[in-house]
Parts: structure tokens; C-alpha cells; sequence
């Protein structure tokens, strides 16, 4: 299992803790995408922030979709996750780069943007998704998700993000951690988790030490008060198809595919996600128009 998830129990369930190792899910979404180290840290963050929200509050087939839209350079953030570990995700923005900030890091916060949102809609498999809304504290990340969890979730936590991004662009190593205080934690054990968090090193520093997901959890709340539940192998996969995107034409104003097919006899469609192409020929083209023209004449044949 090279990256995974753990999920755990500490101080006698006082505690809900979650720790990852990320660094292959986040590497391939640089790869595909061409990412440069400002957005890479960006998007790499994201999608752990995603991971440990996903195991926290999905079961089943649910899924979720983080959204951050901030004033940074790299624009746009969306990550989509689900229960079964697996993510995808993309920044508007893949080309930013920038010099370092004063702790000679990466600079996420000015990539990212002070003023904007995180926003994180829900898909439990009722009628209407469900959104919740916070504005961005910091841009940092890792205190954006934790806001949104005291905020829209009601749940005090602490949120850890971390990606290590080579000269070259490459991906040495991304995780993270999430520690959730459950309504009758004890005060004293609140306080000892606040001392470690401020003495616990990067999350990245710790993945380049060979340190896995149960370390990081050890270090943060004593070995002898953790008890590992499960532990879930994570990914980046992207669940885009043919078939997905003609839906999504299929939504077009019949002027704007009859457009495609007198100006460019045809259409290509690009994953966000991915980067994988989608050729449309124009008798595809008039077929999505014509099925999309049936279906709306039968809705409105049915309402009469």
C-alpha cells in the first residue's frame, strides 16, 4: 500500500484522528496537468484536505466537492472526493510560480489569495446537494479547512497540510492530518494536543524521514492513546467519459453546437481533471442536438 489513510481513536475516543500520505495521488495530478510549484502546493493541499474530509464525513457512494476560490494567481481550486479514498482535482491556474516566503517555504498564501472562499457541497444521495460556505482566513490551507470545520461542521479540529514540491516540479511527498475534539473531551487532553501541535514538525518533513501516517499520529498524541481502526488506500482517479461529456453538451443552446459544426465540423472536449481529450465528430454533434431536442419535447408533452 503506497499511499493511504489512517483513521483513529484517541484518549479513550475523546479524540477523532486522521493522518495520510498522499505523495503518489498528489504527484500524478502534477504530472497530468503540468503543474508548477506555487500551484502544485496549492492543488496538492487541496486534494489531502479533501481526502481527510472525505473520510471523516462520507460512508458508502457519498461524495464531496471542495471548492476555494481565492484572489491569489492560481485561481480556482476544485477537488472532488468520495468514501472509497479515491480523488481528482485541478487548479485554474497550473503555471504560478513564486519566491519563497520568509520561512523559505513555498508561498500557498499569496498563491492561493487572502479574500475569497472555501465552499464544500455535498452529495449524500438526497434530492439537493448540501453547500457550506466559509470565507478564506489564511490561504494557507490548512487553517481554511480548519475554520470550515468549526464553522459549518460545529466541530473544534486541527488541520494539518503539507506538499513538497522538488526544483523540478516533481512531488517528493504530500500529506496531512485532521484532529477532531468529540463534545466531552477533557480540557487537560485539549491542552497536551495544543503543546504538541505547536512542538510537531512539517508534515513533509516528517514523510521525507520514511515517518508514515501512524507516526504522524503517534507524535502528535502519544502512541500509548492511539487506536488505529482502519486503515484505506487513497488515489487519484478520474472518473471522466465520452459518454459524460455529450450529457454535458447535451445542456448546450442548439445554436451554440449548430456553431461547433459550421466552424469547426466538430468538437474536442479536455478533462480539467485529467487532461484526457474527447473528439466529437459533427454527426456525434447533430445526434447530442437531436437527442436533447426529443427529450425536451417529450418533458414538455408530459407536463401538458
Amino acid at each position: 500500500m503506497s499511499d493511504y489513510l489512517v483513521k483513529a481513536l484517541a484518549y479513550d475516543g475523546q479524540l477523532r484522528a486522521y493522518a495520510i500520505d498522499a505523495t503518489q495521488t498528489v504527484a500524478t495530478a502534477q504530472t497530468k496537468q503540468g503543474t508548477w510549484s506555487a500551484a502544485t502546493a496549492a492543488l496538492g493541499r487541496s486534494m489531502v484536505g479533501t481526502l481527510l474530509l472525505s473520510a471523516a464525513e462520507l460512508t458508502n457512494d457519498e461524495t464531496l466537492t471542495v471548492k476555494i476560490n481565492g484572489d491569489g494567481p492560481v485561481g480556482g481550486i476544485v477537488v472532488t472526493g468520495n468514501a472509497r479514498g479515491t480523488v481528482k482535482g485541478y487548479v485554474q491556474h497550473p503555471e504560478v510560480h513564486l519566491p519563497l516566503n520568509e520561512h523559505h517555504k513555498i508561498d500557498v498564501k499569496k498563491a492561493v489569495g487572502t479574500k475569497g472562499f472555501l465552499a464544500v457541497t455535498k452529495d449524500l444521495g438526497l434530492k439537493e446537494p448540501f453547500t457550506g460556505e466559509v470565507p478564506l482566513v489564511s490561504g494557507e490551507l490548512g487553517e481554511d479547512f480548519t475554520y470550515y470545520l468549526a464553522q459549518s461542521e460545529q466541530i473544534p479540529s486541527a488541520v494539518g497540510l503539507s506538499v513538497f514540491v522538488n526544483p523540478d516540479d516533481s512531488v517528493e511527498v504530500a500529506g496531512g492530518f485532521m484532529i477532531q475534539v468529540m463534545p466531552d473531551c477533557q480540557e487537560e487532553v485539549i491542552a497536551g494536543l495544543e503543546k504538541r501541535l505547536q512542538e510537531l514538525p512539517l508534515v513533509s518533513e516528517m514523510l521525507r524521514q520514511n515517518k508514515t501516517p501512524e507516526d504522524i499520529l503517534y507524535a502528535l498524541l502519544g502512541e500509548s492513546n492511539v487506536k488505529v481502526l482502519e486503515k484505506k488506500a487513497v488515489a487519484f482517479k478520474c472518473d471522466c467519459s465520452k459518454a459524460k461529456f455529450a450529457g454535458m453538451m447535451a445542456t448546450l443552446p442548439s445554436a451554440d453546437i449548430d456553431q461547433m459544426i459550421a466552424e469547426d465540423h466538430g468538437a474536442q472536449a479536455v478533462c480539467h481533471f485529467c487532461g484526457k481529450k474527447y473528439d466529437f465528430t459533427a454527426a456525434e454533434l447533430r445526434a447530442i442536438e437531436e437527442h436533447a431536442q426529443n427529450k425536451k419535447t417529450k418533458k414538455e408533452d408530459d407536463e401538458k
